[in-house]
Protein backbone atom coordinates (compact mmCIF):
# COMPACT_ATOMS: atom_id res chain seq x y z
CA UNK A 1 0.00 0.00 0.00
CA UNK A 2 1.10 3.93 -0.63
CA UNK A 3 -0.04 6.68 1.06
CA UNK A 4 -0.94 9.76 -1.04
CA UNK A 5 -2.26 12.71 0.70
CA UNK A 6 -3.87 10.94 3.31
CA UNK A 7 -5.71 8.20 1.51
CA UNK A 8 -4.09 4.54 0.82
CA UNK A 9 -3.66 3.13 -2.19
CA UNK A 10 -2.66 -0.50 -3.77
CA UNK A 11 1.01 0.46 -5.53
CA UNK A 12 2.12 -0.15 -8.54
CA UNK A 13 4.47 -2.89 -7.82
CA UNK A 14 2.74 -4.25 -4.66
CA UNK A 15 -0.79 -4.93 -5.40
CA UNK A 16 -3.37 -7.62 -4.72
CA UNK A 17 -3.37 -8.19 -8.23
CA UNK A 18 0.22 -9.48 -8.12
CA UNK A 19 1.10 -6.97 -11.05
CA UNK A 20 3.50 -4.44 -11.80
CA UNK A 21 2.40 -1.60 -13.42
CA UNK A 22 5.67 0.52 -14.77
CA UNK A 23 4.44 4.34 -16.18
CA UNK A 24 5.87 5.45 -19.47
CA UNK A 25 4.59 8.60 -20.26
CA UNK A 26 5.94 11.84 -19.82
CA UNK A 27 3.80 14.35 -17.92
CA UNK A 28 1.10 16.85 -19.21
CA UNK A 29 0.64 19.72 -18.07
CA UNK A 30 1.61 23.41 -17.62
CA UNK A 31 4.36 23.95 -19.76
CA UNK A 32 5.70 20.97 -20.66
CA UNK A 33 7.84 20.83 -23.14
CA UNK A 34 6.28 21.03 -26.63
CA UNK A 35 7.08 20.71 -30.61
CA UNK A 36 8.14 24.30 -31.87
CA UNK A 37 5.23 25.12 -33.92
CA UNK A 38 2.78 24.07 -31.39
CA UNK A 39 0.94 26.37 -28.88
CA UNK A 40 1.57 25.79 -25.18
CA UNK A 41 -0.89 23.90 -22.90
CA UNK A 42 -3.11 25.94 -21.38
CA UNK A 43 -5.16 25.18 -18.49
CA UNK A 44 -7.57 26.84 -16.79
CA UNK A 45 -9.29 26.19 -13.47
CA UNK A 46 -13.19 26.81 -14.46
CA UNK A 47 -14.38 25.67 -10.78
CA UNK A 48 -11.98 25.32 -7.68
CA UNK A 49 -12.99 25.01 -4.06
CA UNK A 50 -13.49 28.77 -2.54
CA UNK A 51 -15.58 29.28 -5.49
CA UNK A 52 -17.26 26.14 -6.25
CA UNK A 53 -16.99 23.59 -3.63
CA UNK A 54 -15.43 21.30 -6.77
CA UNK A 55 -12.55 21.57 -9.25
CA UNK A 56 -13.09 21.51 -12.79
CA UNK A 57 -10.62 22.12 -15.58
CA UNK A 58 -10.63 23.57 -19.46
CA UNK A 59 -7.79 22.59 -21.18
CA UNK A 60 -6.91 24.00 -24.50
CA UNK A 61 -4.12 21.74 -25.90
CA UNK A 62 -2.87 19.66 -29.51
CA UNK A 63 -2.87 16.06 -29.09
CA UNK A 64 0.88 16.05 -29.95
CA UNK A 65 2.33 16.70 -27.13
CA UNK A 66 4.04 14.89 -24.62
CA UNK A 67 3.84 11.12 -24.33
CA UNK A 68 0.99 10.85 -27.59
CA UNK A 69 0.15 7.79 -30.44
CA UNK A 70 -0.33 8.92 -33.94
CA UNK A 71 -3.41 8.07 -36.05
CA UNK A 72 -2.68 7.58 -39.34
CA UNK A 73 -4.42 10.23 -40.61
CA UNK A 74 -2.20 12.76 -39.12
CA UNK A 75 0.24 12.31 -42.00
CA UNK A 76 -1.43 9.96 -44.70
CA UNK A 77 -4.84 11.68 -46.22
CA UNK A 78 -7.98 8.81 -46.47
CA UNK A 79 -6.65 6.85 -43.70
CA UNK A 80 -7.93 5.93 -40.43
CA UNK A 81 -8.67 8.57 -37.17
CA UNK A 82 -8.04 7.32 -33.98
CA UNK A 83 -11.39 6.39 -33.43
CA UNK A 84 -11.26 4.00 -35.82
CA UNK A 85 -8.52 2.02 -35.34
CA UNK A 86 -9.46 -1.44 -33.35
CA UNK A 87 -8.72 -1.75 -29.57
CA UNK A 88 -6.36 -4.30 -30.08
CA UNK A 89 -3.66 -1.86 -31.43
CA UNK A 90 -3.96 -0.14 -28.32
CA UNK A 91 -3.06 -3.17 -26.23
CA UNK A 92 -0.59 -6.24 -26.44
CA UNK A 93 2.47 -7.78 -25.52
CA UNK A 94 6.08 -7.08 -26.89
CA UNK A 95 9.26 -6.04 -26.43
CA UNK A 96 11.19 -2.73 -24.81
CA UNK A 97 14.80 -2.56 -26.26
CA UNK A 98 17.55 -0.65 -25.60
CA UNK A 99 19.77 1.15 -28.99
CA UNK A 100 21.85 3.75 -27.30
CA UNK A 101 22.02 7.13 -29.85
CA UNK A 102 23.66 10.33 -29.62
CA UNK A 103 22.70 13.70 -31.59
CA UNK A 104 21.49 13.04 -34.97
CA UNK A 105 22.31 9.43 -35.21
CA UNK A 106 20.23 7.31 -37.05
CA UNK A 107 17.94 4.48 -35.90
CA UNK A 108 18.34 2.01 -38.62
CA UNK A 109 17.30 -1.52 -39.80
CA UNK A 110 20.47 -3.36 -38.35
CA UNK A 111 19.77 -1.46 -35.01
CA UNK A 112 16.72 -2.93 -34.74
CA UNK A 113 17.69 -6.74 -35.89
CA UNK A 114 20.80 -6.57 -33.07
CA UNK A 115 18.80 -5.34 -30.73
CA UNK A 116 16.14 -7.48 -30.96
CA UNK A 117 15.51 -9.56 -34.28
CA UNK A 118 16.10 -12.67 -32.32
CA UNK A 119 13.37 -12.16 -29.88
CA UNK A 120 10.80 -10.21 -31.78
CA UNK A 121 7.03 -11.54 -32.29
CA UNK A 122 4.61 -10.65 -35.57
CA UNK A 123 1.72 -8.43 -33.41
CA UNK A 124 4.37 -6.98 -30.93
CA UNK A 125 4.58 -3.53 -29.48
CA UNK A 126 8.17 -2.34 -30.15
CA UNK A 127 9.60 0.40 -27.45
CA UNK A 128 12.57 1.66 -28.26
CA UNK A 129 14.76 3.33 -25.48
CA UNK A 130 17.59 5.85 -26.95
CA UNK A 131 18.47 7.07 -23.87
CA UNK A 132 16.62 10.55 -24.83
CA UNK A 133 14.13 10.43 -22.44
CA UNK A 134 16.30 11.99 -20.36
CA UNK A 135 16.82 15.08 -21.88
CA UNK A 136 13.77 15.61 -22.78
CA UNK A 137 12.91 19.72 -21.73
CA UNK A 138 12.32 22.15 -24.06
CA UNK A 139 15.42 22.97 -26.02
CA UNK A 140 17.93 20.51 -28.18
CA UNK A 141 15.78 17.11 -27.24
CA UNK A 142 13.55 18.28 -29.96
CA UNK A 143 16.09 19.52 -33.08
CA UNK A 144 18.85 17.29 -32.03
CA UNK A 145 17.59 13.91 -30.86
CA UNK A 146 18.24 10.89 -32.61
CA UNK A 147 15.34 9.37 -35.32
CA UNK A 148 14.01 6.17 -36.91
CA UNK A 149 15.04 6.25 -41.36
CA UNK A 150 12.70 4.39 -43.59
CA UNK A 151 15.16 1.20 -43.03
CA UNK A 152 13.83 0.90 -39.53
CA UNK A 153 10.64 1.29 -41.15
CA UNK A 154 10.67 -1.37 -43.64
CA UNK A 155 11.71 -3.67 -41.44
CA UNK A 156 8.80 -3.01 -39.09
CA UNK A 157 6.66 -4.14 -41.60
CA UNK A 158 8.56 -6.56 -42.64
CA UNK A 159 8.57 -8.09 -39.29
CA UNK A 160 4.59 -7.74 -38.60
CA UNK A 161 4.80 -5.15 -35.53
CA UNK A 162 1.43 -3.51 -34.56
CA UNK A 163 2.93 -0.44 -33.02
CA UNK A 164 6.27 1.34 -32.36
CA UNK A 165 7.00 3.59 -29.61
CA UNK A 166 10.36 5.55 -29.01
CA UNK A 167 11.61 8.26 -26.66
CA UNK A 168 12.31 10.45 -29.22
CA UNK A 169 10.30 13.61 -30.43
CA UNK A 170 9.05 12.33 -34.05
CA UNK A 171 8.16 8.85 -35.92
CA UNK A 172 11.20 10.21 -38.37
CA UNK A 173 14.25 11.65 -37.74
CA UNK A 174 14.09 15.61 -36.68
CA UNK A 175 15.21 16.88 -40.16
CA UNK A 176 13.27 14.60 -41.86
CA UNK A 177 10.43 16.67 -40.83
CA UNK A 178 9.06 20.89 -40.59
CA UNK A 179 12.36 21.17 -38.00
CA UNK A 180 14.48 20.45 -41.14
CA UNK A 181 14.01 21.43 -44.75
CA UNK A 182 9.72 19.88 -45.48
CA UNK A 183 6.59 21.31 -45.69
CA UNK A 184 6.08 24.25 -43.32
CA UNK A 185 9.98 24.31 -42.31
CA UNK A 186 12.69 24.65 -42.06
CA UNK A 187 11.10 26.11 -38.39
CA UNK A 188 15.30 26.39 -37.31
CA UNK A 189 17.07 27.47 -40.46
CA UNK A 190 20.32 27.80 -38.50
CA UNK A 191 20.39 24.45 -38.04
CA UNK A 192 21.41 23.61 -41.93
CA UNK A 193 24.95 24.50 -41.17
CA UNK A 194 25.47 22.97 -37.93
CA UNK A 195 24.53 19.51 -39.47
CA UNK A 196 26.54 20.46 -42.25
CA UNK A 197 29.45 20.43 -40.05
CA UNK A 198 28.34 17.68 -38.04
CA UNK A 199 27.74 15.44 -41.05
CA UNK A 200 31.15 16.32 -42.63
CA UNK A 201 29.86 18.71 -45.80
CA UNK A 202 26.33 16.65 -45.99
CA UNK A 203 23.69 19.37 -46.55
CA UNK A 204 20.53 18.43 -44.29
CA UNK A 205 18.32 18.35 -47.71
CA UNK A 206 20.57 15.48 -49.10
CA UNK A 207 20.66 13.80 -46.45
CA UNK A 208 16.64 13.66 -45.88
CA UNK A 209 15.56 14.00 -49.11
CA UNK A 210 11.70 12.73 -48.18
CA UNK A 211 9.19 14.45 -45.60
CA UNK A 212 8.50 12.16 -43.14
CA UNK A 213 8.78 8.79 -44.72
CA UNK A 214 8.83 6.84 -41.25
CA UNK A 215 5.17 7.99 -40.95
CA UNK A 216 4.51 7.49 -44.21
CA UNK A 217 5.73 3.62 -44.27
CA UNK A 218 3.82 2.55 -40.97
CA UNK A 219 0.95 5.03 -41.28
CA UNK A 220 0.48 2.87 -44.55
CA UNK A 221 0.69 -0.37 -43.32
CA UNK A 222 -1.30 -0.14 -40.33
CA UNK A 223 1.80 0.67 -37.84
CA UNK A 224 0.79 3.19 -35.11
CA UNK A 225 3.62 5.20 -33.38
CA UNK A 226 3.78 6.51 -30.05
CA UNK A 227 6.21 9.42 -29.80
CA UNK A 228 8.24 10.79 -26.88
CA UNK A 229 7.98 7.89 -24.36
CA UNK A 230 9.71 8.16 -20.77
CA UNK A 231 8.76 8.01 -17.34
CA UNK A 232 10.27 4.27 -16.07
CA UNK A 233 11.21 3.28 -19.35
CA UNK A 234 14.48 2.30 -17.75
CA UNK A 235 13.25 0.28 -15.37
CA UNK A 236 11.87 -2.18 -18.25
CA UNK A 237 14.15 -1.85 -20.71
CA UNK A 238 15.27 -5.68 -22.15
CA UNK A 239 12.45 -7.01 -20.95
CA UNK A 240 9.04 -8.37 -22.59
CA UNK A 241 6.19 -6.65 -21.23
CA UNK A 242 2.40 -6.31 -21.93
CA UNK A 243 1.73 -2.91 -22.79
CA UNK A 244 -1.92 -0.73 -22.48
CA UNK A 245 -2.17 2.64 -24.02
CA UNK A 246 -5.52 3.45 -25.00
CA UNK A 247 -6.83 7.23 -26.47
CA UNK A 248 -10.21 8.85 -25.98
CA UNK A 249 -12.87 7.55 -28.25
CA UNK A 250 -11.89 11.17 -30.02
CA UNK A 251 -14.16 11.47 -33.65
CA UNK A 252 -12.05 11.96 -36.40
CA UNK A 253 -9.00 12.32 -34.12
CA UNK A 254 -5.83 12.90 -35.67
CA UNK A 255 -3.56 11.52 -32.59
CA UNK A 256 -4.29 11.56 -29.04
CA UNK A 257 -2.00 12.21 -25.39
CA UNK A 258 -2.09 8.65 -23.56
CA UNK A 259 -0.77 6.72 -19.92
CA UNK A 260 1.75 4.30 -21.53
CA UNK A 261 1.89 1.24 -19.00
CA UNK A 262 3.99 -1.70 -19.21
CA UNK A 263 2.67 -4.47 -17.11
CA UNK A 264 4.55 -7.30 -15.87
CA UNK A 265 2.53 -10.82 -14.23
CA UNK A 266 5.72 -12.49 -12.48
CA UNK A 267 3.84 -14.84 -10.50
CA UNK A 268 1.71 -15.82 -13.60
CA UNK A 269 -1.84 -15.81 -11.37
CA UNK A 270 -3.71 -13.08 -12.71
CA UNK A 271 -6.32 -13.48 -16.00
CA UNK A 272 -8.26 -11.49 -18.17
CA UNK A 273 -12.09 -12.38 -17.08
CA UNK A 274 -13.55 -15.28 -19.41
CA UNK A 275 -16.53 -13.37 -19.75
CA UNK A 276 -19.04 -15.75 -18.10
CA UNK A 277 -22.62 -14.45 -16.90
CA UNK A 278 -22.96 -13.87 -13.21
Amino acid sequence: MVKIRGIEFQANTDNDMGLEFYNLSHRYGFQCPNWPYFRDVQIERMHYMAKSGVLSQTLTTTMHVTTHIDAPAHVVPGTPFIDEVPLPHFFGSGLVVSIPKKKWEQITADDLEKACGHAIRKNDVLIINTGWHHDYEDGDYFTHCPGLVPSAAEWMVEKGIKVVGHDTQANDHPLATAIGPHRNGPLHPHLAEEYKEWSGGIPWDEAFPEWEPVHNILFKNGILGIENVGGDLDAVTGKRCTFAFFPWNWDRGDGCIIRLVAMIDKGQAYRIEAGEEF
